[in-house]
C-alpha cells in the first residue's frame, strides 16, 4: 500500500509535467504532416481532427477539475495518465486511418485531465510559495516543448512507430509518477484554505476576466503555430527558418525564466501579469509591418519576453483568487480557456485571412488582448474598493 503524503514533492510534480508536455510536443507537429503525407487525408480533415482533439482536451480539463474536487485527486490523476498511456500503446500498433484519429482524440481527453490535475496538485503545495511552484511548472512545460519539437524531426526519419514508442515511454513515466508520488491527502490541505466552497463574487469576476484574457492570448498564440508558417513562406522565408524561431523561443524561456522569476519575485501578480500581457499583445502589432526574417526574430524575442514575465503568474493568480473555493474547478476553468483558444485560433485566423488580410488579423487579436487585459485590471481594482 502506498503511503498517503501531506503534499506532492516539487521534483515529482516537475518531472510529471515535463513528461506530459514532452509527450504532447511529439504529437502536435507530427499530426498534420502524418495525416496528409502518409495517410493521404486532406488538410481540412487534419484540421478537423486537431479541432476535435482540442475540444476533447477542454472537456478533459473540466472533468479533471470536477473529479479532483468531488471524487479523488489521486485516482483522477491515474485516470488521465492511464487513458493517454493506453491510447499511445495502441498507436504503436494501430496508426492507420481512422484509428489514428480516434486514439489521438483519446490522448487529448487524457492530457486534458492530467493538465488540470497537475495544476490542482500544484495549488495544494504549502511548503513552497505558489508563485515559485507555478514558475517551475512553466519551465517544465517549455523544456518539454523544446525536447519534443527538437527530437520529433529526427525520430520521424526512422518511422512513425519509433515516434509513438518514445512518446509512450514519456507517458509510462508519467503514469508511474502518478501512482507512486501523487497519493496525497488533498482534502486536509484544501480545508485549510476552504470555507464553504464558494469564491467571493468580486474574486470570481476577476477570474472570469482572466479566463477571457487567457482565451484571447492563446487564440493569438496559436496563430504562430498555424497561419504564421504560411505567411512567412509567402514572404519567401524558408520553413526551416520559421522552425528555428520556436527553438529560439524555447531556449529563451528555459534560460531566461529563472532570471525573470528573480526580477519579479517581489512584485504583485497583477503588476507582473499586466506588464507581461501588454508586451505580448504589443508584439502582434509589429507583425502588421514585418516583411523580413529579422523582423520576425525581433518580434519573437519581444513576444517571448512578455510570455516569460506574464504567463507563469496566471495560474498562481487564479489560485490566489480561489482561496476560499475549490482548487480543481478554477484551475480547470483556466485550462479550458487555454484549450479553447488553441482550438479556435487556427480557424479564426483562416477565416480572417480569407475574408480580410493578415494585417487585419494581427490588428484584431492585438486589440482583443489589450481590451481583455483592461477588463482584468478594472475588475481587479474593485477588489480593493
Amino acid at each position: 500500500m502506498i503511503a498517503t503524503k501531506k503534499e506532492v514533492r516539487l521534483p515529482s510534480l516537475f518531472i510529471a509535467n515535463l513528461m506530459l508536455n514532452t509527450g504532447a510536443a511529439f504529437m502536435w507537429p507530427l499530426t498534420t504532416v502524418y495525416m496528409n503525407k502518409t495517410l493521404h487525408e486532406s488538410l481540412t480533415t487534419a484540421g478537423a481532427v486537431l479541432l476535435i482533439m482540442s475540444l476533447m482536451m477542454m472537456i478533459g480539463n473540466y472533468v479533471g477539475g470536477v473529479l479532483f474536487d468531488r471524487w479523488s485527486a489521486y485516482l483522477t490523476g491515474i485516470l488521465g495518465a492511464g487513458l493517454s498511456l493506453i491510447a499511445m500503446i495502441l498507436l504503436i500498433f494501430f496508426h492507420g486511418w481512422p484509428m489514428f484519429a480516434i486514439l489521438l482524440i483519446i490522448v487529448g481527453f487524457g492530457d486534458g485531465i492530467s493538465l488540470t490535475v497537475g495544476n490542482s496538485f500544484a495549488a495544494t503545495i504549502t511548503s513552497t510559495s505558489v508563485r515559485k511552484v507555478f514558475n517551475l511548472m512553466y519551465i517544465a512545460l517549455n523544456v518539454g516543448v523544446v525536447i519534443g519539437t527538437l527530437l520529433v524531426g529526427y525520430l520521424l526519419e526512422h518511422g512513425v512507430t519509433v515516434v509513438f514508442t518514445v512518446t509512450t515511454f514519456c507517458y509510462i513515466l508519467l503514469f508511474i509518477l502518478m501512482v507512486t508520488e501523487f497519493k496525497v491527502d488533498v482534502k486536509s490541505a484544501q480545508s485549510k484554505h476552504q470555507n464553504d466552497g464558494r469564491v467571493p463574487s468580486v474574486n470570481l469576476h476577476v477570474i472570469w476576466w482572466i479566463c477571457l484574457m487567457v482565451f484571447a492570448i492563446y487564440t493569438s498564440y496559436s496563430l504562430w503555430e498555424s497561419v504564421l508558417s504560411v505567411h512567412m513562406t509567402n514572404l519567401n522565408i524558408p520553413f526551416k527558418d520559421y522552425s528555428l524561431l520556436w527553438t529560439m523561443n524555447g531556449f529563451l524561456i528555459v534560460f531566461g525564466q529563472p532570471l525573470m522569476n528573480r526580477l519579479f519575485v517581489n512584485h504583485r501578480l497583477v503588476t507582473q501579469v499586466g506588464l507581461g500581457a501588454s508586451i505580448f499583445a504589443l508584439s502582434f502589432f509589429g507583425l502588421i509591418f514585418a516583411s523580413q526574417y529579422s523582423d520576425f526574430v525581433i518580434i519573437m524575442i519581444v513576444l517571448t519576453i512578455g510570455e516569460m514575465i506574464g504567463f507563469p503568474g496566471l495560474p498562481a493568480w487564479v489560485d490566489g483568487l480561489a482561496k476560499n473555493g475549490r482548487k480543481g474547478k478554477y484551475q480547470g476553468m483556466y485550462n479550458v480557456a487555454i484549450s479553447l483558444g488553441r482550438a479556435v485560433g487556427p480557424l479564426f485566423g483562416g477565416l480572417m485571412i480569407d475574408y480580410f488580410s493578415y494585417q487585419a488579423l494581427f490588428l484584431c487579436v492585438g486589440l482583443a488582448m489589450l481590451l481583455s487585459l483592461g477588463g482584468v485590471l478594472l475588475s481587479h481594482r474593485q477588489l480593493n474598493n
